[in-house]
């Protein structure tokens, strides 16, 4: 296919070019209906692509023209065999693939790191999860890999499961051994799904180059299903993903009727012509501007690294804890200063006007991407010295609080979400079947999903964290004062 061209945005500026006269959504009628104290900041011309399906425009939901071709030119640049857009981020694309593969009292094996959106996934299929650990690295603080072994150790266990759902990368860059975890999926009667939110850039690495020593994408490992969001570090819109099929495994048909159930009616034309434009960028210049962003990564991780007090890991990680690592994630620790990661964000946020993208007790992680400008690096870097020379007073090392045990599972998330339930006091709640889920967010992984039950190390665990202040999701009780459980028997 011509991959010059960009046919969901040709249609809509063909389209906006007749100024018809306008009686159909949105309301807005174009800019005009825009309130002026936004558009004094947007400009006019963005909210002419805000539009719903109209003539030639196609539909997403029943793509036969634009669409479709937008589409196809998407799964050639990935290697898929079949990609769709999605308006309502990865977030649907990981409850749809849980949708595609597995049903009411069908197991999936979920490593205990997955989003909460595979939770989601869960509660509307009514799969039962099978938890997977990832390899813990002490050192450095950060979840690892799920290592071949332990899904093969799933399925002597479970031979009946449908399927593995893995994260790869993750937030930290952490990728898991795709090509040896899908043999073994298939060999088991198995697909494997991977939520790609944070590696739409891992198709485009270049053979001797920087890039080229990059994990490899999802679908090029052969992953039957993988969700990406493009958004992320690619150049589309926020909330808008690709869904990607590598296989003829997946059911195409059950996969686009758990699309119809988890997407908008009303789809965003301005973020599926934002999706559009990307891949065009990405299949013209997709090496040049990958190459360019492992280059200023590594520069900056090597400067990183002779500050005094500061690391910024690397390939050294490399082993059987963690299998391959996005080198474009710079996981910062100045734990040898007596900084938390939460307090060295905050002070390069506050004192330098420098915005990463997450922390926690002991790293935090800058996202470096191909829009980032060498002025950018330089910036983060000066702020970093700056904070050893002042920062520098004390070499204990803040920890880090290890997540606890497996709570044990009660019933599956579907019968918890249904299940009646009443409000306790947290204090009490030791012993309970949790009926909310309780999530640190960022990065989102559930210490505590609904219909496991809260054992005294995790209750603990709860404690500890509140004290150091990290802010939850889940409870509808922000404060965990009080804490939702379910009533058995009821």
């Amino acid at each position: 296919m011509d991959q010059n061209q960009t046919p969901l945005l040709d249609a809509i500026v063909k389209y906006t070019e007749k100024r018809p006269a306008y009686f159909k959504i949105p309301g807005h009628r174009y800019e005009k209906g825009i309130s002026p104290r936004w558009r004094q900041w947007t400009g006019d011309g963005i909210f002419r692509f805000d539009l719903t399906e109209a003539e030639g425009l196609d539909d997403l939901h029943c793509p036969e023209g634009v669409i479709r071709q937008a589409q196809e030119l998407a799964a050639e640049v990935f290697r898929a065999e079949k990609t769709y857009f999605l308006v309502n981020g990865t977030t649907c694309g990981n409850e749809a693939m849980v949708l595609a593969c597995a049903g009411e009292g069908d197991r999936i094996m979920i490593p205990r790191n997955a989003h909460k959106s595979v939770l989601m996934g869960l509660i509307l299929s009514g799969a039962i999860p099978i938890y997977l650990m990832p390899e813990y690295d002490e050192k450095t603080g950060l979840w690892g890999s799920v290592r071949p072994e332990t899904v093969e150790e799933g399925f002597a266990k479970y031979p009946d499961c449908k399927g593995v759902f893995l994260v790869s990368p993750t937030y930290y860059g952490v990728c898991s051994n795709l090509e040896k975890i899908s043999e073994i999926c298939h060999r088991n009667g198995a697909v494997l799904l991977v939520d790609e939110a944070h590696g739409g850039h891992l198709y485009f690495g270049k053979k001797g180059g920087k890039s080229g020593e990059l994990p490899r994408g999802a679908i090029l490992s052969g992953a039957d299903l993988c969700a990406q969001s493009m958004h992320k570090v690619t150049g589309s819109l926020g909330q808008s993903s690709l869904l990607h099929v590598g296989s003829s495994r997946i059911d195409r048909g059950r996969l686009e009727s758990a699309l119809h159930l988890v997407q908008s009616t009303s789809p965003s034309y301005l973020l599926m012509t934002s999706l559009d434009a990307a891949r065009y960028e990405l299949a013209l210049h997709g090496e040049e501007m990958l190459e360019k962003t492992c280059q200023m990564a590594e520069d900056a991780r090597e400067r990183i690294r002779q500050i005094p007090g500061m690391e910024c890991y690397g390939k050294e990680l490399l082993g059987e804890k963690i299998y391959d690592l996005d080198t474009t994630r710079l996981v910062i620790s100045a734990s040898a200063l007596g900084l938390t990661g939460f307090e060295l964000a905050d002070i390069l946020y506050e004192e330098y006007g420098v915005g990463l993208e997450l922390s926690d007790e002991k790293n935090a992680v800058a996202i470096v991407t191909y829009a980032n400008e060498p002025e950018d690096m330089e910036r983060l870097i000066k702020a970093l010295e700056s904070i050893s020379r002042k920062e520098r007073k004390n070499f204990e090392n803040p920890g880090q609080t290890k997540l606890p045990g497996l709570p044990p599972y009660v019933m599956s998330p579907r019968q918890a979400y249904f299940s009646e339930k009443k409000v306790i006091l947290w204090k009490d709640a030791v012993g309970e079947i949790a009926g909310e889920a309780l999530i640190p967010y960022p990065p989102g992984i559930p210490i505590l999903n609904p219909g496991e039950r809260v054992t005294e190390e995790i209750w603990n665990y709860m404690e500890e964290y509140r004290r150091k202040g990290l802010h939850f999701h889940g409870p509808a009780d922000e404060r965990l004062e009080t804490f939702q459980i379910i009533m058995l028997g009821k």
